[in-house]
């Protein structure tokens, strides 16, 4: 079991971001030359197979299962909703939906019962919002180390994937501000309807995420920077728990478009930095399909989910264990005494 050192500071994390641990190329090679021998046509499982390569290569072993999946939710409130418009519900919902995932009511807490993945809710100090990110920071550096260390230390080392969901009213317009600042372009371009905002709160949205990124210009280099002036404190915890994933060599799923722009807070800052992730799912919020390709990750599923929690990633682990039970559990042709002649 992999122990990881206390994350201590931004510039710990930032020189672990340099120098990130590679995928297991034994277990890779081991994992193709298996599958190139299973009891089936070449390719026939199409994407299943490249899947399961995948996941033994983090995994470690060609002759794997996938047992313990965790899904840990973290749950922040938005100074930026105090701009009316933003967001259908108030701030005080995140509280009652950490209630809720506490209690086992919400569609995540089903979702990861029917995969058989344990759980973890985290919520970050909820009673205090971070700052509207048109008037100042989001996020001091103290918060934004806080946040890190709470995603980075919530990943089980025991866990064979990670998954991170969150919950966060206002977090979809956080998100297209970061991916407008780490990407290019500006509100029209990556502002989606989130709760299911009109025509006047898109509107809103739009003029809240580009006055943003007017206000933090000079911010908008450093992709630390831009996730502590713009980001939630849910957000950087899935960055830190994402980071930490990879440390641990624990193979990730991706959910939703909030989940893939903390993703890309890490992608900017190493390019190979989601080597060890598959995206679950595209969702039905309108940037995510672009962010996708921006990271450059065919989702697994696409289903019109647009509810987050973590619940099409938690959807797909379903169609990751499909994946590793065939290239862990199939019969060689020579183990089935099948003719392998044409």
């Amino acid at each position: 079991m992999t122990v990881l050192p206390l994350l201590t500071s931004l510039n710990e994390f930032r020189n672990f971001m340099e120098e990130l641990p590679n995928s297991n190329k034994v277990a890779y090679e081991q994992a193709v030359d298996r599958n190139s021998q299973l009891t089936k046509p070449p390719g026939a499982l199409g994407d299943l197979e490249n899947l399961a390569i995948w996941y033994a290569s983090w995994s470690g072993t060609a002759k794997l299962k996938l047992e313990a999946p965790q899904v840990v939710i973290f749950a922040g409130n938005h100074g930026v909703t105090a701009n009316f418009g933003v967001s259908k519900f108030p701030s005080e919902v995140t509280e009652q939906m950490v209630f809720n995932f506490r209690a086992g009511g919400a569609a995540i807490n089903q979702l990861s019962e029917a995969c058989g993945a344990k759980m973890d809710v985290y919520a970050l100090d909820l009673d205090r919002p971070t700052a509207d990110f048109t008037e100042t920071s989001a996020m001091t550096e103290a918060d934004l180390l806080k946040s890190l260390q709470i995603g980075w230390n919530s990943v089980d080392p025991l866990a064979d994937l990670f998954v991170a969901g969150e919950m966060g009213i206002g977090n979809t317009t956080s998100a297209a501000a970061i991916s407008a600042a780490l990407f290019g372009g500006g509100g029209k371009d990556w502002v989606g309807r989130g709760t299911g905002v009109d025509d006047i709160g898109l509107k809103v949205k739009r003029d809240v995420v580009d006055a943003g990124l007017a206000r933090h210009k000079n911010d908008l280099g450093d992709p630390l920077s831009v996730l502590r002036v713009l980001g939630g404190r849910e957000i950087a915890a899935m960055v830190g728990a994402i980071a930490s994933a990879r440390a641990h060599s624990i193979p990730v799923l991706l959910d939703g478009f909030i989940c893939s722009a903390a993703a890309a807070v890490l992608y900017k800052m190493n390019h190979s930095a989601l080597d060890h992730t598959q995206a679950g799912h595209v969702s039905a919020e309108g940037a995510h399909a672009q962010m996708l390709c921006k990271l450059g990750k065919k989702p697994l599923l696409a289903l019109g989910l647009r509810l987050g929690e973590g619940s099409g990633a938690a959807l797909a682990i379903n169609i990751l264990k499909g994946a590793v039970a065939c290239l862990s559990g199939m019969a060689t042709f020579s183990e089935a005494k099948v003719s392998t002649k044409t």
